[in-house]
């Protein structure tokens, strides 16, 4: 059992401190993932931000003593998405209660490649992006900022939280290998949801998409990436493996998905409301959606990850090179591997913490607990969508990482898809 913090904090007062689950009155818009890549929107955005990024490449050997004789300063500006964490900054009080570093906490990450497009221009030039640190997806943009030497190379050694507590799947992932620039703030799983109310069969694969029974009743995601991977697992192939070739065959066959009729719209986000009225009776979904939803509103939408495997995102803290706090940053991004940091965390965001031991502690704070938060803490310890299990983590791909020069041509061929 985990009974100390290293915060040096009460384990019995981070639990106090942490906020009750959100009632539905509370949630005044569109859940924090359904506010994610505006597909179309989102890629040509990205393109025109990518406009003449030779040249402004960093070479990374400038960083190579970037940690050497830096101090802490005491303020912390951080971005993050929109609904990524309670309104009362619970998580944030308790940093500064612990460190008496100060943090700015901006909601300015609405969608990733417009938010890429802005900052992008500002690091080339090397000026402050009034950030020290950020939270954007594993995607196109975060391959673009790695590859420009934008981000800082993290140092470990100051991250012992992270070593000792990440999961093993977080630790060493396609898009950042050793964690070189990156460690994840929460992730989730697209895979497949459905209405029982409207299908009286177990879902269990990706085909399932493109059966007619279904008929004008299936939502696909418009984002290239998302779509992509379905293409793909459809037709047999794990989406990190893909090829050129295989990335035809899988826009080939999300077209002939789309001439069937079976689609009834590409949805950039808001595929909830539509899939409970029954609009929708089957959907590509995010995992963290779907558990809000029921949870919040008492719906019984069942979420699968077909047998052909299903895609695990996530979204990562970094440090972008210009910062002015780096060693605040880091001393932040350690913090929140604290185990009780972590659940409180995902008590409030319902999406995967990186942190597995997260799920204990949960339970702790549930046996602790009476009545109706007890109730709650201990049903989303329980469910796979919020901890998936070693046999769902075994079954989840990563997305396809391309090099800047192939990621247009990618986008585009998954775009004629979904916009003619």
């Amino acid at each position: 059992m985990h009974n100390r913090s290293r915060t040096g904090l009460d384990p019995a007062l981070l639990r106090g401190l942490t906020r009750a689950r959100r009632s539905p009155l509370e949630l005044p818009g569109p859940t924090r993932r359904r506010t994610l890549q505006a597909g179309g929107a989102a890629a040509a955005a990205l393109a025109l931000s990518a406009c003449g990024v030779g040249g402004q490449q960093r070479d990374p050997a400038a960083d190579a003593n970037f940690w050497e004789g830096k101090e802490r300063t005491g303020n912390l500006r951080w971005a993050n998405w929109p609904l990524y964490m309670d309104s009362e900054r619970t998580q944030i009080q308790q940093f500064t209660e612990a460190t008496g570093i100060e943090v700015e906490y901006k909601e300015d990450v609405q969608e990733a490649a417009s938010f890429f497009g802005r900052i992008q221009p500002k690091l080339a030039n090397e000026d402050d992006l009034g950030y020290d640190l950020i939270v954007l997806p594993n995607g196109f943009e975060l391959a673009k900022l790695i590859e420009l030497g934008y981000l800082v190379q993290l140092d470990h050694a100051l991250l012992p939280n992270f070593t000792e507590y990440a999961g093993e799947i977080y630790r060493n992932s396609t898009f950042d290998p050793g964690n070189k620039y990156t460690v994840p703030y929460a992730s989730g799983i697209t895979g497949i949801a459905y209405n029982p109310e409207f299908i009286d069969r177990e879902i269990t694969s990706v085909q399932d998409l493109w059966d007619p029974a279904f008929e004008g009743k299936v939502g696909m995601f418009s984002d290239p990436q998302e779509i992509a991977n379905f293409g793909l697992l459809a037709n047999g192939v794990i989406p990190a493996d893909s090829t050129p070739e295989d990335w035809e065959a899988a826009a080939d066959r999300l077209r002939e998905q789309r001439d069937s009729g079976v689609v009834r719209a590409y949805y950039d986000q808001d595929f909830i409301q539509p899939l409970t009225n029954g609009d929708l009776w089957i959907t590509m979904a995010w995992s963290g959606d779907i558990y809000q939803q029921n949870s919040e509103e008492g719906t019984n939408l069942k979420f699968v990850i077909p047998e052909e495997g299903a895609t695990l995102w996530t979204d990562n803290l970094m440090i972008p090179y210009t910062t002015q706090a780096p060693v605040d940053a880091i001393e932040l991004m350690n913090f929140l591997y604290e185990p009780e940091i972590a659940t409180g965390l995902t008590e409030y965001i319902a999406y995967i913490s990186p942190v597995p031991h997260a799920q204990e502690v949960m339970l702790e704070w549930a046996a602790a607990e009476d009545g109706e938060r007890a109730d709650a803490l201990r049903e989303m310890a329980e469910s796979p969508l919020v901890f998936p299990s070693e046999g769902d983590y075994q079954n989840l791909h990563n997305f396809v990482v391309l090099p800047t020069e192939e990621q247009d041509g990618f986008s585009s061929l998954f775009q004629a898809v979904t916009q003619s």
